[in-house]
């Protein structure tokens, strides 16, 4: 009730429009009018709470109308109002005071406000300058990386191209060297057989045309330097362009049967057959030696029986023998009822060896095991000595 009655003006303040005055003054005037509506508030309580106790120590209404007031003295009134005055004026002064260092503050932060807008425009500024920055950078990274790219790319397109290039130049070139191989292996191979033929025909020596006919041709090959019979072969031509090469009979021979080749092949039939001949050489000339040769005064018995193709025979003086190559068999006919047959090893006489295979008498075969030449490892004109000379053959 007694807020109602008051004057609205003195209980609100009244907030001054900034725009028409500082922020400084504005919060001045407002304190001001805070501290005085305060005071006037505490003032209007304190009449209220004095009101109220002695309302509150009445017993009734009549005692209200009937109660005189006090008359307080006018020097304790005075005394009264001028310590409220001393107090109102301690107040103000401490009022003053607090709005000036307000004030201050107020600057302050007002200075502080200015410098923080200052700071913050000029961060932004900065962040506006680093984010351009960064953006043409990171275009300028991206340009980089593409051009790159493009660049690699290329560069591993050439080097795919020159790969596969450098491969097809290496498969030629691997083609052409396998090639230019088979040749030199080709020419190698032709050296060394045209090298083998002219150290064949070297050792040859001589060689003679017997008989010539339209079909036939007899060749009498004789190696030089070897003690050797001339080899005799018959050359017959057989048609499609084939030819037939024996040896003839009355020679140590190196073939028992005919050789049937192409007619390009009669060189190296030649040559082969030559080889044979002369790789049995000191086997050969041993047994055309035994052939020829006397036994100390005894002479080599004739064979009476008759010949085969196979064999050769041995008339006249020295042992007769007949040497059947392709069984490496030596056959000795003592007499006419012994017949000695030695098996001679390949290699004979610098590897190989010559033993005694069997001795037939009258068609039966002998016991061989007693019989051994005083040498280890005999030749095979001991054999025929020791045999030719053996009591118990």
């Amino acid at each position: 009730m007694l807020l109602e009655r008051s004057d609205p003006s003195k209980l609100f303040c009244e907030v001054p429009d900034p725009q028409e005055t500082g922020e400084a003054e504005m919060m001045g005037s407002y304190l001001m009018a805070c501290r005085q509506k305060q005071k006037l508030m505490c003032q209007q309580l304190c009449m209220l709470d004095s009101l109220m106790e002695f309302l509150g120590g009445l017993n009734s209404k009549t005692d209200f109308l009937n109660d005189h007031c006090p008359k307080a003295s006018e020097g304790e009134a005075r005394e009264k109002w001028k310590a409220l005055k001393r107090e109102y004026e301690g107040d103000l002064v401490e009022v003053e005071q607090l709005i000036g260092s307000l004030q201050q503050r107020s600057e302050q932060l007002q200075d502080r406000r200015d410098t923080l807008e200052t700071l913050v425009r000029l961060l932004q500024q900065k962040k506006e300058e680093c984010q351009a920055v960064a953006r043409t950078r990171k275009k300028r990274n991206q340009m980089a990386m593409t051009q790159m790219s493009l660049r690699r790319d290329d560069s591993l397109q050439a080097s795919q191209h020159a790969l596969r290039s450098c491969e097809r130049q290496l498969t030629q070139l691997r083609q052409q060297s396998d090639a230019l191989q088979s040749v030199l292996d080709q020419r190698t191979h032709l050296r060394d057989q045209l090298w083998s033929c002219v150290q064949v025909w070297q050792g040859l020596g001589q060689y003679r045309v017997q008989r010539v006919s339209a079909s036939e041709v007899c060749v009498e090959l004789r190696p030089q330097g070897r003690q050797l019979e001339p080899l005799q072969l018959r050359v017959t031509s057989k048609p499609p362009r084939h030819f037939h090469l024996q040896v003839l009979q009355g020679n140590a021979g190196v073939l028992e049967e005919t050789i049937n080749w192409p007619m390009e092949q009669l060189s190296a039939a030649l040559l082969a057959v030559m080889q044979s001949y002369i790789s049995q050489g000191p086997m050969l000339a041993e047994i055309q030696a035994l052939r020829s040769s006397l036994n100390s005064g005894r002479h080599g018995t004739p064979c009476s029986r008759p010949s085969t193709p196979k064999e050769t025979k041995i008339a006249g003086l020295g042992f007769a023998i007949d040497w059947r190559p392709a069984q490496r068999l030596l056959v000795f006919l003592k007499t006419a009822s012994v017949v000695c047959h030695l098996v001679v090893e390949e290699g004979y006489p610098s590897q190989g060896t010559a033993t005694l295979q069997a001795v037939r008498k009258d068609g039966r075969d002998l016991n061989i095991a007693a019989l051994q030449p005083p040498s280890q490892h005999p030749s095979l004109t001991e054999w025929l000595e020791f045999l030719s000379c053996c009591p118990g053959v």
